[in-house]
């Protein structure tokens, strides 16, 4: 038997076959069914964005319209959810919140008719739908307030931010946030993502699927790199304390938050967009100085690092634009969740075409033939 090499975090190491997503990390090239995100972030919307992904091509007019009536027929959650996530505690995570809401949908929804194309459809319209619908809701719980019902006249992006702050946003708010929603949507097989295959390769239902997934992306090195990244400057405090704050971080090894990228070695693309997004909220709403401090950490950063390919990824402006948007920093994440069902959907049905349940090896480093000890003499 041929003996494979390991790959810690199974770096480099193809998993699947898609025809979704593709990076090239070098040259900063990131693409949605072929179309670059920089052409989708100025052209399209999330919900086109989510049907491209999902369905394999862009709708057509009449498409696109039956979609976002679908959507906004379903944005409402059962009362028995909402009477669950009331007896969530205060002070816990929103992404653990989500986790568990996202899953309860599984109780109202499975049916497991996974050769059923219109179950299918009405899956991914129920997701896309109800997790924007949820995250606002804990968020009016845990302030001690009723949730706000959705509102019918107002499109994905406005009507979450509505939800969420009880006002209707301005326009260019919410045209910004749906920006960085179609940002955030998909990228490649990321540890999220892969997760929710792996759940999706046993053909269990798909609420199960994106419960897996809001799991893992609450970990702080993959979704939750953007809460670090508001931190690390609230911590750095002032311009003048950034050359002494990373001169301190390599000294110590620290990681640098918001930098670096298993894929890129170049900036982030999606960083270039968000930071120019972030500019436009500034010059409307007013500045950030914590901005200024993040734009001269990527410059002291690239003077020391960039010829090892350490560039600021998706996370490292992202907070920023969420913080003046009026997101709380504990919810940069779980927005990060609503863009990317998007991705896990479309991975998800992707996955159904032509599943096999994933069973990798391992590279067994124990001992053999190990006696048993007896209670008394351990």
């Amino acid at each position: 038997m041929t003996v494979c090499e390991y790959k810690p975090g199974l770096e480099g190491i193809p998993a699947a076959q898609s025809s979704i997503s593709y990076v090239d990390g070098q040259k900063g090239i990131l693409e949605y069914r072929g179309i670059r995100i920089e052409e989708l972030a100025t052209k399209s919307t999330f919900l086109e964005t989510a049907y491209l992904l999902i369905w394999g091509e862009l709708p057509t007019k009449e498409e696109l319209a039956d979609f976002k009536a679908e959507i906004r027929y379903h944005r409402r959650i059962k009362y028995r959810i909402r009477d669950m996530m009331k007896c969530f505690p205060e002070t816990g995570h929103p992404m653990d919140a989500l986790q568990a809401s996202a899953a309860a949908l599984g109780l109202f929804y499975s049916k497991r008719a996974l050769d059923n194309p219109a179950y299918i459809r009405e899956a991914v319209v129920r997701l896309l739908a109800k997790i924007p619908t949820m995250v606002a809701a804990f968020q009016m719980m845990r302030k001690g307030n009723d949730p706000v019902r959705p509102n019918d006249d107002m499109d994905y992006a406005t009507n979450f931010l509505y939800m969420l702050n009880e006002r209707e946003p301005d326009p260019l708010a919410a045209q910004i946030f749906d920006v960085c929603l179609t940002l955030h949507a998909e990228h490649t097989i990321n540890a999220s993502t892969f997760s929710a295959m792996v759940t999706a390769s046993t053909l269990t239902d798909p609420y199960a699927v994106v419960a897996s997934a809001v799991g893992t992306l609450a970990g702080p090195l993959h979704g939750g790199a953007n809460e670090e990244v508001i931190e690390m400057l609230e911590e750095i405090g002032s311009v003048e304390n950034v050359r002494p704050y990373l001169d301190n971080c390599l000294q110590n090894k620290s990681k640098i938050m918001g930098f670096g990228h298993r894929v890129y070695k170049v900036k982030d693309p999606r960083a270039i967009i968000l930071q120019n997004l972030a500019e436009q909220l500034f010059e409307k709403f007013g500045h950030d100085k914590y901005y200024d401090i993040a734009v001269e950490m990527e410059r002291a950063v690239e003077e020391k690092l960039g010829h090892r390919g350490i560039y600021p990824n998706v996370d490292y402006y992202s907070g920023l634009v969420y913080r003046k948007l009026g997101i709380p920093t504990d919810l940069f994440t779980p927005v990060f969740a609503i863009a990317r069902v998007a991705g896990w959907l479309a991975h998800w049905k992707e996955q159904l075409g032509e599943n096999r349940i994933f069973r990798p090896t391992q590279i067994y480093t124990g001992s053999h033939e190990a006696p048993y000890v007896e209670i008394e003499q351990r």
